[in-house]
C-alpha cells in the first residue's frame, strides 16, 4: 500500500466519524428551528461554517503530521536498519531488544529469532567471560567501552566482532506505564575477521624471521668465515685471511 492509498483511507476513516457525530447531534437538535429568527438562522449557519472550516483546517494539519512522521520513518530506516554497522540494544538482563538489518545479517539469523534472545547464545563459548568482563565493567563506570570476541553465527560459522557499547536509560513506554527508566546498552557491532586475521599472519611472519635470526645469532659457524671476518679476495677472486 503506497501513501496515497493511506491518506484516502484515512479521510475515509474521518469522514465515517464526523457522519457519525453529525447524526448524533442531529437527533438531539432542537424541534424549533423553524421558529427561529432570520438572524438566528443566519448565525446558526455561520457558526456551522466556522465549524466546517476548523475540522478542514486540522484535516490538513494530521495530514501535514502524517507526511512529517514517514519521512522520520524513512529516515530512521536508512540511518538505522541500513547502517554498515550493526546496531542493537541489550536490557540488563543480557537480552536483545532490538536489532537492525546489519546486526541480523551478521548473526546470519531472522530479526524475530534474535530479538528477546540473550546476547550470549551468539558469542563462541571460549570468549563468554570476556563479554562478562566488559558488561560489568561497561555498567559499574557507566562509560563507553570496546571488546573483541568471537560470535557464532546461526549457521555455527564463527567470525571476530568488536562491541563498542553505551549504557543509556530507557523508559518502559506501554510495558510498565508510570515505571522508572532501565538501563540498557545500545552495542554497536561491527566484523574484523578481516583485520584479525592479517594481524595472525604479521604475528606469524615476525615470528618466524625473530626465531630465524635468534638461530643466526646462536650458531655463527654455520656462517661463512669469510662473510664473518669480511676478508679480502686476492687477484683471483680467492678469499684470503
Amino acid at each position: 500500500m503506497n501513501k496515497q492509498d493511506e491518506g484516502h483511507q484515512f479521510e475515509a476513516r474521518l469522514r465515517w466519524r464526523a457522519e457519525e457525530i453529525a447524526r448524533a447531534k442531529g437527533a438531539s437538535l432542537p424541534d424549533d428551528l423553524g421558529l427561529r429568527s432570520p438572524e438566528e438562522m443566519r448565525n446558526v449557519i455561520h457558526e456551522l461554517r466556522v465549524h466546517q472550516l476548523e475540522l478542514k483546517m486540522q484535516n490538513e494539519e494530521l495530514r501535514r503530521t502524517q507526511v512529517e512522521l514517514n519521512t522520520l520513518r524513512s529516515r530512521y530506516f536508512d540511518l538505522y536498519d541500513l547502517a554498515p554497522v550493526g546496531y542493537c540494544i541489550i536490557s540488563v538482563e543480557g537480552l536483545i531488544l532490538e536489532a537492525n538489518f546489519t546486526a541480523v545479517n551478521l548473526l546470519g539469523a531472522a530479526r524475530a529469532a534474535i530479538v528477546k534472545q540473550s546476547i550470549t547464545r551468539f558469542i563462541l563459548k571460549e570468549d563468554q567471560d570476556i563479554y562478562y568482563l566488559h558488561r560489568k565493567e561497561l555498567f559499574e563506570s557507566g562509560q563507553s567501552h570496546s571488546c573483541e570476541l568471537r560470535m557464532v553465527k546461526s549457521d555455527g560459522n564463527v567470525f571476530w566482532a568488536c562491541l563498542t557499547a553505551t549504557v543509556s536509560p530507557t523508559p518502559l513506554c506501554g510495558v510498565m506505564p508510570g515505571a522508572d527508566s532501565v538501563p540498557v546498552s545500545r552495542v554497536v557491532m561491527n566484523d574484523i575477521t578481516e583485520r584479525r586475521q592479517l594481524e595472525a599472519e604479521k604475528a606469524k611472519v615476525e615470528a618466524l624471521l625473530k626465531a630465524q635470526l635468534e638461530l643466526t645469532h646462536a650458531v655463527p659457524s654455520l656462517v661463512p668465515k669469510a662473510e664473518r671476518k669480511g676478508g679480502r679476495k686476492d687477484l683471483r677472486g680467492n678469499a684470503r685471511e
